[in-house]
Formats: structure tokens, C-alpha cells, sequence
């Protein structure tokens, strides 16, 4: 899952910068005391600090996408760190375009505006810094363990098994790239939109407060985007290659890359490369790196199939 919105008002329907921002608007009208609303003001005040990444911050009720909604903005001149949450996404799109939906204000769906000052072949690297990011922030503030699956997705163990809990996909918008997070925070099983679904409050998370696991989140991205930056999207001077396989969940495991055009590859996942593709060794010696594709996890032979698709 990623951004996973509802297709927001824009142009001249989209609620002046007050009415979206105040994240606060609609308080009185939520009624589900378990999930109250972010609070737009205290975000502002934590986050949008001179010489920080983060420049702008706005909360919307609802939209379809906060990655289409942001890219809209960022074609009218929307300046980098903007940052896009919404408390409900009815349209959100994963990789592949699959589609999902949580209940409103139940978890984290928002995007970020990014002009990168690194050269553009490495831009790949983002999702992966996303990952690393977001993984970090998640075990320091929630003390749940976030495993990475390649290239996107965020996993968490409810009852001993390997769920998604979390995506990420970054897109090309005007001069830079939007990149979209989307993360089940609070649902419960009878909430969830497949089986292999997870959340932190299932998996056993001491805090599920969206406002500081929002914070958390955009200052460890933040810090990391600002290494990578520094070595100029070098990911072995930035730490980032080393970093992103220690979270790794699909490394040393045997994977099914499905690829553009009906075609396949099995094999173990051996590395991340310096371009940030996986690297599989196939069962006749070679090793192929894997830039794109949809990865299943595969478990061993008698041990019941398959594990987890993206």
C-alpha cells in the first residue's frame, strides 16, 4: 500500500490554505474517540523550522490520492518539503497500480515534495530511504520491528507471520519527485482490506499516537535525505546501500521476481546493488540484478507456498 487517498479537491475546489491545514477543522464532527485527528497546528510548530527540509504541511478530510494531489501542486510551484497528509485515502495506488483503503484517521497517508540535488540516476535510491527511514522511525517510536520487503513495502509480524503493514511509491512531478507513504496504524483484524494485511496496534505497538509517529517519521526522513544528499546520492559514502539490506527482508531468501512482459526469475536474493536493484542468484549460477517487477517471497519446499506478494 502507498499513498492510498481519495481524489482531493484541487483548483478552484480545493479548500483555501486555512481550511485544508487546520487538520483541526472537522474536530468536533469526528466520534471515534480511539482515532481522533492529527493536529495540524502542533505538526506546523514541531516540524516547519528554518533550515529543515520541511517547508509546508496540510491535512485534507479526505482525497484519492495525496501523491496526485501533490504533483498537481508541484506543476503550479509548489515549493520542496511540501508535505500532503490526508486522514482518509479512497484512491490510493500502490506499485502495479493496485489499490487500497484503510478507515478514516486508522493510519498514515501522506506524500512529500522532493527536488533532489544529486544526479538523477540515483534517484532510484529514494524508496529505499523511505524504507530506511520510515523502519527507523517506527522501532524508536513504536518499538515495533519494521522489516523491509524490496523494493516498497513495509512488514510487520502479527501471530508469527510476515504482514504488509505499509507502502511507498515515489513518482516524477514537475522538477522533483512525490513520494508517498501509507501506513496502517490502528486497524483492527475485521478492518483489514486482505488477510496478509497488518498493522502496528497488531503487531504489538506501545504507541499508536498518529501525530508522534507522523513527527518521527518526516524528521528520520529528513535526517536521511540530508545524508544521502551530502554524499550526493552516494549510497555506500551515505550509508543508505548498508543500511537498507541490514532491513531487508527479502535478502537471503528465495524470491520470485515477476517481470514486465509475462516473464520470471527465481532465485535467492543475494544483494542490493549500488543502483539500488535486488540481485538474484539464479539456480544456474547467475546473478541477475532485478530493477523492477513484482517480488514474491517464496518459502521453502513442504513449508507451505508462497509467503507474501507485493
Amino acid at each position: 500500500m502507498t499513498p492510498q487517498p481519495p481524489e482531493n479537491r484541487d483548483k478552484d475546489g480545493r479548500p483555501s490554505a486555512g481550511e485544508r491545514g487546520s487538520g483541526d477543522a472537522d474536530a468536533g464532527r469526528w466520534t471515534d474517540l480511539e482515532r481522533p485527528p492529527l493536529n495540524a497546528t502542533a505538526l506546523r510548530r514541531a516540524l516547519l523550522r528554518p533550515e529543515t527540509l520541511w517547508t509546508g504541511l496540510d491535512i485534507v478530510t479526505t482525497t484519492g490520492s495525496t501523491n496526485t494531489d501533490l504533483a498537481l501542486r508541484a506543476a503550479e510551484g509548489v515549493a520542496e518539503g511540501a508535505v500532503l497528509v490526508a486522514e482518509e485515502q479512497t484512491a490510493g495506488r500502490g506499485r502495479l497500480d493496485r489499490r487500497w483503503s484503510a478507515p478514516p484517521r486508522s493510519g498514515l497517508f501522506f506524500s512529500v515534495y522532493l527536488t533532489p540535488r544529486v544526479p538523477q540516476e540515483r534517484w532510484g535510491w529514494l524508496p529505499l530511504l523511505t524504507g530506511v527511514a520510515t523502519a527507523a522511525a517506527l522501532s524508536r517510536e513504536a518499538g515495533v520491528d519494521t522489516a523491509l520487503k524490496w523494493p516498497n513495502d513495509l512488514l510487520v509480524t502479527v501471530d508469527g507471520a510476515e504482514r504488509k503493514a505499509g507502502g511507498i511509491l515515489a513518482e516524477r512531478a514537475a522538477e522533483g519527485v512525490v513520494v508517498g507513504i501509507g501506513l496502517n496504524v490502528s486497524l483492527h483484524e475485521r478492518e483489514l482490506p486482505v488477510p496478509t494485511a497488518g498493522s502496528l496496534a497488531l503487531a504489538g505497538a506501545h504507541n499508536t499516537d498518529r501525530d508522534t509517529l507522523l513527527r518521527a517519521v518526516l524528521r528520520s526522513f529528513a535526517h536521511w535525505y540530508g545524508e544521502w544528499q551530502a554524499a550526493d546520492g552516494d549510497p555506500v559514502a551515505s550509508r543508505l546501500q548498508e543500511a537498507y539490506a541490514a532491513g531487508c527482508a527479502t535478502l537471503g531468501r528465495t524470491v520470485r521476481a515477476e517481470l514486465p512482459g509475462d516473464t520470471a526469475i527465481v532465485g535467492e536474493a543475494v544483494a542490493i546493488d549500488g543502483d539500488g536493484r535486488l540481485v538474484l542468484a539464479t539456480g544456474d549460477g547467475v546473478q541477475q540484478p532485478v530493477g523492477a517487477g513484482d517480488i514474491v517471497h517464496l518459502r521453502p519446499a513442504g513449508d507451505g507456498g508462497d509467503a507474501s506478494s507485493s
